[in-house]
């Protein structure tokens, strides 16, 4: 059997590919693993600063594998991934589809890069379910409430299109450039420090829904961490010398 998840380093940046095409890259136990896996690779690592996760074949993910559901699959472990994604910035690269469970799997990444034409929705209300994956948490944190809402309660898909409108896709472009377009934006925040990436990507996250005084708090023991390591140092010494810096995640 070939693995259901692919992990391939591109200097700092690793590119994880869903690899189940024939079944529209649905979500069993074998690909939740396989993930986990890549997560703990990426988060791990401290010669990585971020990620790109894609399907393999015509789309991204089509969510749950419901005939492994129905033979008694527990969707449980995936929900790993959906409540805590991870650690360093995550860049989803979305082809064709991004549903149900596929959508949440894009929603837990940062930023979005997407083809023309690609459809994203959370259809689970049409198959008696509902997007219990972190969808209606995310979802309108990211879309206008209504919109969210509509997307919801009738199980219509938007488009990529609407998407980037409404700036849940951050970058959208030509079908086949999705994978292509992560992979430079990744590179690209990989030209900073690792530390200070992740730091701002927890922040960001953190902020929302909290009062100022809040965030201050969240952010003073974060300070000590970034402002007092080794790649703190490194930056400016780089400038200085008129060099790029060499990032050591520590």
């Amino acid at each position: 059997m070939a693995d259901e998840v692919l992990v391939e380093r591109r200097d700092r940046v690793l590119l994880i590919t869903l690899n189940r095409p024939d079944d529209r890259n649905a979500i069993n136990r074998e690909l939740t693993e396989g993930l986990l896996r890549a997560i703990e690779e990426l988060d791990s690592d401290d010669g990585l600063t971020a990620g790109v996760l894609t399907g393999a074949g015509k789309g991204f993910c089509s969510g749950m594998d419901l005939k492994a559901f129905a033979r008694g699959g527990s969707p449980d472990a995936i929900l790993k991934f959906f409540r805590d994604g991870a650690s360093k910035p995550l860049i989803g690269a979305v082809e064709g589809f991004a549903v149900a469970g596929g959508l949440e799997l894009a929603l837990t990444c940062d930023l979005l890069v997407a083809a023309k034409g690609a459809k994203l929705g959370i259809p689970e209300a049409g198959v008696g379910l509902f997007a219990a994956g972190g969808g209606l948490l995310r979802l309108p944190q990211r879309v206008p409430y209504g919109v969210a809402m509509e997307m919801a309660l009738t199980a219509d898909p938007i488009t990529a299109e609407q998407a980037y409108e409404y700036g849940l896709v951050t970058r959208l472009v030509e079908k086949g450039q999705a994978v292509e377009v992560a992979l430079a934006l990744a590179e690209r925040i990989a030209r900073n420090a690792p530390l200070a990436v992740a730091v701002s990507k927890r922040l960001i996250r953190a902020s929302i829904g909290v009062t100022e005084a809040e965030f201050w708090e969240l952010q003073t023991p974060e300070v000590p961490g970034v402002f007092g390591s080794e790649d703190a140092k490194e930056g400016p010494r780089a400038f200085a010398e008129k060099r790029a810096p060499v990032w050591s995640g520590r």
